[in-house]
């Protein structure tokens, strides 16, 4: 039995396919990478597994369990944490406040909601910052805090959505090392990424969307050199 799959999963919105088909099997440990150009159906697809849209058709199995359909505090709740690609903290709050409101879809009292915030705030390296208010982090900050906070809901797998977009060269090796330290602490990642030298280090697998259907499927090697995927990404003169 596979850990995670999305079988032939379809989203329609009106009479356009988003998402036409995509199947695929993650698991348990690996680092499971996803891209595609824009507008490809990545994000969409994340939607359908965190329950943020019901798919038009096709099935989401999470151990065992069908969860396509599902409201995304149930999904949660099974073990299934997300990021956005478009971070929004709660910016009068604290970093250490937004991640205490995270860790209560998990705990019931405060006392063990700063515990857990405390522990997912010092695993994520951002103890320094903990009492800084987070519309007053740069954009790394913002990112890390956004990965803190869906820690905090203690997720078994956890589904980052760009998380190393606006970074510079050295934020991104520093958000290399931490998604690589969230798997070897026993969380299995799906990742979408547009920045290859990342999705290509990390990933153990790598599954490519191009209008909304899968064109390949394979290692970071064996994906980067499919005809497909140049394509898709450089032009047929590339191809």
């Amino acid at each position: 039995m596979a850990y995670f799959k999305v079988e032939k999963l379809v989203k329609y919105f009106g009479g356009l396919a988003a998402v036409n088909g995509v199947s695929f099997e993650v698991r348990k440990g690996e680092i499971f990478g996803i891209i595609g150009p824009n507008g490809c159906g990545k994000t969409t697809t994340f939607n359908m597994i965190s329950g943020v849209f019901p798919p038009t058709s096709g099935r989401v199995i999470y151990q065992g369990q069908e969860i396509q359909g599902m409201k995304p505090h149930r999904i949660s709740h099974l073990g299934v944490g997300r990021t956005f690609q478009v971070v929004k903290p709660l910016g009068r709050m604290s970093v250490l406040d937004n991640v205490t409101a995270a860790a209560f879809s998990r705990v019931s009292s405060m006392r063990e909601a700063r515990v857990l915030a405390l522990e997912k705030i010092d695993f994520c390296g951002l103890t320094p910052v903990k009492d800084v208010l987070a519309k007053a982090l740069p954009i790394a900050g913002r990112k890390r805090l956004e990965i803190t906070r869906s820690m905090a809901t203690k997720p078994d797998l956890l589904l980052l959505d760009e998380t190393a977009a606006g970074l510079n060269p050295t934020e991104l090796l520093e958000a290399i090392d931490l998604i690589k330290k969230i798997r070897d602490n026993g969380t299995t990642v799906i990742i979408i990424e547009h920045i290859m030298h990342l999705i290509m280090t990390i990933s153990d697998r790598i599954h490519a969307i191009n209008f909304g259907q899968t064109i390949a499927e394979g290692t970071p090697a064996e994906v980067a050199a499919n005809p497909q995927v140049i394509e898709a990404y450089l032009g047929k003169d590339y191809a």
